[in-house]
């Protein structure tokens, strides 16, 4: 391996041309994800006669789970489809056509249509999302530590468009229209697919073209011809499932399809996991580490159950319950959602030198350490809230600090789990089912995120009174599962994982 660029290379600052490309088309794809995103909840509960829908929250929190759930689910097909038909350049190419369309059907001032745009960027995020991100390593195939600063860049444009999308689209939406603030998202992922058409020859051959799956031109070409069928069967299903709801001939409700749909993934992920133990023909130490990776991907659903909280009830704590005059001025509340991502700009750096200087000195935590980290501070924070929602109980606003602080802490405990977990799941899984066993992690974020949208229904604004003790039981569920977890720690190292697993740096 070697950490310079390749004779003959044109490089800016050292990096692949292509670098920027990916850069910027994910960049504008998260402004207008999480721009569209820090308004959805709000949007939902609003009232009629503030241009909202006039959603019970029960309602709305489980469609936002849904949602967020969606994204990270159809991301498996979408790798699929650019691996074996398309190629990643072209399979993100549609993915933010797709995306744009979602946006604009969303700021068309129509309820009839919401349902519509939120399935199209569903789809569309599927797409582009995993295969920019496979793309940035196509272009280092040298690997080294150019490949991983390649990819540190590349975290940055995430999260500098995860900071602006809710700065702006929430100005918009919340002090203009709502449908402006959708638009706006739009025209970002438009901005995103002009300067990606522009420079994507500097991509060369990195996603060009599928994989093939035989050597054998006629197996392989029937191979094709099959998985064309497969995928328009899907876009069919597709297409049936929304036609029947808007035709009224099946009605879907959110909480109780929310409850089916996470009790499906479940099931999915654990049988895949068990049918891996007993027929995957792995050796005792991959049956092992196997074993590890069950745990972490269990504990990462309490994770993201109280992580996601963030855009949806700590969104609408944001709007109901806090003081949002700052010298004079009322910002929108969509503004807190740009928190997160700042602050991972900042502290990403620090916790990437953190590590590497604790190993240094033989001090690094363990992998379950960190994940145990990770859910002490995703439960502190809600010790935070706890405190805001009895002052809320007094009758009070409370000050922006309380949001602030949960969401620095939120952001901390991210930083410990969700990097090191996706170095896990690449350390720990065996070789031939390594990219599987990368679905089963997101398989697993998409039922934390449902989970976390049915929690979010718990609060309700017609109750204020019961907001302390939920914020406290949610708390002592995340503090007791990292105690434990820390409590086996070294266990779960020494028997199962066997060797450390270390991360370098990460992103969201």
């Amino acid at each position: 391996m070697t950490d310079t660029a390749p004779t003959g290379e044109s490089t800016i600052l050292g990096h692949p041309r292509g670098l920027m490309t990916l850069f910027f088309v994910e960049m504008w794809e998260r402004f207008s994800y999480y721009g569209m995103r820090a308004l959805l909840i709000l949007f939902m509960t609003a009232a009629i006669t503030k241009g909202g829908m006039a959603m019970d929250d029960a309602t709305a929190t489980a469609i936002y789970g849904l949602y967020t759930a969606g994204v990270y689910l159809t991301s498996l097909p979408g790798g699929w489809i650019a691996d074996r038909l398309l190629g990643a350049q072209r399979t993100v190419w549609y993915g933010g056509l797709i995306i744009a369309a979602g946006h604009f059907t969303l700021a068309i001032p129509s309820h009839t249509t919401f349902f519509l745009g939120l399935v199209l960027i569903v789809l569309g995020t599927g797409l582009l999302k995993p295969n920019a991100s496979s793309m940035v390593g196509d272009l280092y195939p040298e690997g080294g530590s150019r490949r991983d600063a390649g990819f540190s860049l590349y975290y940055m444009g995430i999260n500098l468009g995860g900071f602006l999308g809710p700065i702006i689209c929430g100005l918009l939406g919340q002090q203009l229209n709502w449908h402006y603030g959708f638009a706006a998202a739009g025209v970002g992922m438009v901005l995103g697919l002009i300067q990606y058409r522009l420079t994507r020859r500097s991509l060369g051959q990195a996603g060009a073209h599928a994989l093939p799956v035989h050597d054998d031109a006629g197996r392989q070409q029937r191979f094709l011809k099959n998985a064309w069928k497969v995928l328009w069967l899907g876009v069919a299903a597709v297409v049936v499932v929304v036609g029947l709801g808007y035709a009224g001939i099946v009605t879907y409700a959110p909480v109780p399809l929310a409850l089916w749909s996470g009790l499906f993934i479940l099931l999915l992920g654990l049988g895949f996991l068990a049918w891996l133990f007993v027929y995957g023909k792995l050796s005792t130490v991959e049956k092992k580490r196997l074993a590890a990776l069950t745990i972490l991907f269990l504990v990462q659903v309490l994770f993201w159950a109280g992580y996601e909280q963030a855009g949806s009830n700590f969104n609408l704590f944001a709007e109901r319950y806090t003081d949002l005059q700052v010298f004079g001025y009322a910002f929108p509340a969509a503004w807190f959602q740009s928190e997160n991502s700042l602050l991972i700009l900042l502290l990403a750096p620090f916790f990437a030198w953190f590590w590497v200087w604790l190993g240094r000195r033989k001090l690094d935590p363990s992998t379950p350490m960190k994940f145990a980290l990770g859910m002490l501070f995703i439960g502190v924070g809600f010790l935070v809230m706890m405190g805001a929602a009895w002052i809320v109980v007094a009758g009070h606003k409370v000050l922006p600090t309380w949001l602030a602080l949960t969401y620095l802490l939120h952001t901390v405990g991210e930083l410990c789990l969700s990097p090191v977990g996706l170095s896990a799941t690449t350390k720990l899984s065996p070789r031939r089912y390594a990219s599987r066993l990368m679905g089963t992690w997101f398989l697993f974020m998409a039922l934390g995120d449902l989970l976390a949208g049915l929690i979010a229904g718990r609060f309700s604004a017609h109750d204020v009174g019961e907001m302390p003790r939920i914020y406290l039981t949610i708390a002592a569920i995340s503090i007791g599962v990292g105690v434990v977890l820390a409590l086996f720690s070294r266990l779960i190292k020494r028997r199962l994982i066997g060797e450390e697993v270390r991360i370098a740096s990460g992103g969201h």
